[in-house]
């Protein structure tokens, strides 16, 4: 495990970049991660897809499976992709602060 910092919180993250304690999670942890994405700046529908991402992980612990994602936000597989280049569960988990997805998002 490393530490990283952002504005001066060290953060801890895995051996594949995904924060430890998604406690430490806040919006200067996703700006700071959507930048290793590819990502220029969090639009709203960025946030609609992270924010239902937390929400979903703060009750059951998990990350949902894509299609429930896709579902609940609106957002297709397609736009997932064009909103997070590397993924559902690469990008987008990694950028709303959850841990690494053991299975598929």
């Amino acid at each position: 495990m490393a530490n990283i910092e952002i504005n001066g919180q060290q953060v801890e993250i895995d051996e594949d970049g995904f924060i430890v304690n998604p406690e430490q999670w806040d919006e200067n942890v996703a700006a700071y991660f959507c930048k290793d994405e590819g990502i220029e700046e969090l639009t709203d529908e960025h946030w609609k897809v992270i924010n239902y991402l937390r929400d979903y992980y703060q009750q059951f612990e998990v990350a949902p499976m894509i299609r429930k994602l896709c579902k609940e936000t609106g957002c297709n597989l397609k736009k997932i992709y064009e909103l997070f280049p590397s993924g559902p569960a690469k990008g987008a988990c990694k950028v709303a602060g959850l841990p690494k997805p053991t299975g598929c998002v």
